[in-house]
């Protein structure tokens, strides 16, 4: 994980440790089951030990990281069953969403979609995962919070949160970087017309293929 610049840093040495670890798990720096080995990370962030475990403490609750007696914290890690629970139950909370924000028709939406995707696919060509992940995520939350439903966006972002490292797996590989630019496309021209069902559909075949491709990396791993 790369030491990050001061500046610009957050208040805290806590917020500033938090984001640096959810980035790299984002990012796959830190594997889903990789040992954090707290004295070598805090000496690369310059913070002290406090910090850090206030920060690993947060993400523990959150469902990021994972603590063993004896033996540390560890990013957390997800069975195939538990990976494909995730998805399927995003699928049923995110259909609601999509489907009200596109009946909403909130103006700036659509110009919003076609400019975070602008960012996606330069990301997608340049090979950056932790920028296309970023990017990802972005666009699919603009779509999920033009529900106006704070509630269900709060459950739906607990269930991204736990598979944020999976997603920079899936994003490694040229050809799934290349599907997610042409379904997000799809989106936005569903946005356009108006199409919820559209919409709808091409957002779960989005995910079912992200889980078919995490499968067969987890069966490889």
């Amino acid at each position: 994980m790369s030491s990050a610049v001061r500046k610009g840093r957050p208040q805290t040495a806590q917020q500033f440790v938090l984001e640096e670890l959810r980035r790299a798990i984002t990012a796959g720096e830190l594997r889903p089951g990789g040992q954090i080995r707290q004295d070598a990370l805090a000496a690369r962030l310059d913070v002290s030990r406090v910090p850090l475990r206030e920060a690993l403490k947060i993400l523990e609750g959150e469902g990021l990281v994972v603590h063993h007696i004896h033996r540390g914290y560890f990013v957390a890690e997800l069975s195939l069953a538990d990976l494909e629970e995730v998805y399927r139950i995003r699928q049923l909370l995110e259909t609601e969403a999509v489907r009200m924000g596109v009946r909403r028709g909130e103006d700036g939406l659509l110009a919003s979609l076609e400019k975070i995707q602008r960012e996606v696919e330069r990301a997608a060509d340049a090979g950056d995962v932790t920028l296309m992940a970023t990017a990802n995520r972005r666009f699919h939350f603009a779509l999920i919070e033009a529900s106006g439903m704070p509630r269900l966006v709060r459950l739906i972002t607990t269930l991204w949160d736990a598979t944020d490292a999976y997603r920079s797996l899936y994003y490694t590989e040229e050809p799934n970087r290349e599907l997610a630019v042409r379904e997000h496309r799809a989106v936005i021209s569903a946005v356009r017309n108006g199409d919820e069902e559209a919409g709808v559909r091409w957002l779960d075949e989005h995910r079912a293929h992200a889980v078919a491709a995490l499968r067969e990396i987890l069966d490889l791993e």
